[in-house]
């Protein structure tokens, strides 16, 4: 089991800017044939861990310390560099779920930050990819590397995969003046929610790039390198401004992004839905995001409660600053759903 986070707020979380996109909008630019049709396979399975998971430590987990950032966040983790986590069976799985007609025709978004996407397949259209994602052993894996028990942020965020592709049939190599650019894929941000696990599903052979730059608060940037296909890279994208770089080379670029939160109720959560309101359906999103909430606040309620009888029995007397404390902090809880809750 990872250890658990310290459930004390040090300092506040950073702002979030979201994209301008405000509403859920479909792209206008089509997704090539080429890459639907390639992505067919004859047979869909169910994830299965012991075919389809291959894991391996990451060489190196850097920890928020090493990056300035000592006192953020619900671990002292920061950012794993990339890890093998699924079989290239697992890979040909979800990508046949992704560029299938029924995810093609409801699930495809655009905004400032990202062209195409899709979001939001759900277990009905995508039942490997749910389940990878659901399964303990693939949990306990990401747990690992990130040095807190996680679980899936919502199910919309099972998963946001970022497509990018080259519709050009010429010399696709970059120049030494592209390589020496470090052009970015997407603007600096921050993540909506604690964790984030990022996944290639494509052949990086020939890429050059790719990786995530890291600023940190002084102003320094480190670079952690690019992933390969079916490899991982584990980040506390909620704490860290990061921006991916642009890989040259090669038809496609397409990541998974799973979005993750404390597994424990104990633990602060700061999520919040400035980065995904844009590109969600606001009933599915609010609504997930609503019980998840109220799920926390009942256990804590029932662990208070609880506690509160125990107390009674053991003739302690009443410690009314620690309940009024406790109070307060399951009102800035309800507080903070309020704002992210807005027409």
């Amino acid at each position: 089991m990872a250890p658990i986070a310290i459930d004390t707020p040090i300092r506040l979380p950073p702002k979030i800017v979201g994209p301008t996109t405000k509403t859920a909008t479909r792209p206008t630019k089509q997704l090539p044939r080429w890459l639907i049709d390639g992505a067919k396979i004859e047979q869909q399975e169910s994830f299965d861990p012991k075919k389809h998971i291959y894991y391996e430590p990451p060489r190196r987990i850097y920890t928020m310390k090493e990056i300035n950032l000592d006192g953020h966040g619900i671990s002292p983790n920061a950012v794993s560099e990339p890890f093998p986590l699924f079989t290239t069976e697992a890979v040909r799985q979800m990508r046949a779920e992704i560029f299938s007609p029924g995810v093609l025709a409801h699930c495809q978004y655009t905004s400032t930050f990202s062209q195409n996407m899709i979001r939001g397949m759900g277990a009905a259209r995508a039942p490997f990819t749910y389940d990878a994602w659901n399964s303990a052993e693939v949990l306990a894996k990401v747990s690992e590397v990130a040095g807190v028990d996680l679980v899936p942020a919502l199910d919309v965020e099972i998963a946001t995969i970022n497509i990018s592709v080259h519709t050009d049939t010429g010399d696709r190599r970059p120049t030494e003046d592209q390589v020496e650019d470090e052009i970015s894929s997407t603007a600096w941000h921050y993540d909506s929610f604690p964790f984030v696990c990022v996944t290639m599903i494509s052949d990086c052979q020939g890429m050059i790039g790719g990786e995530t730059m890291l600023r940190m608060p002084t102003g320094e940037m480190m670079k952690v390198r690019g992933p390969a296909m079916g490899t991982a890279v584990v980040m506390q994208g909620r704490y860290i401004e990061h921006q991916g770089l642009t890989a040259l080379g090669g038809r496609e670029r397409i990541s998974m992004v799973t979005a993750f939160r404390p597994k424990s109720p104990f633990i602060k959560d700061e999520s919040i839905l400035t980065g995904v309101r844009g590109i969600s359906m606001l009933s599915d999103l609010y609504h997930q995001y609503t019980q998840y909430r109220l799920e926390i606040l009942e256990e804590r309620i029932r662990a208070r409660l609880k506690q509160e009888r125990q107390r009674e029995l053991a003739n302690r007397p009443f410690d009314t600053p620690d309940v009024r404390n406790w109070l307060i902090a399951q009102k800035e809880f309800i507080d903070a759903m309020l704002e992210e809750l807005s027409e």
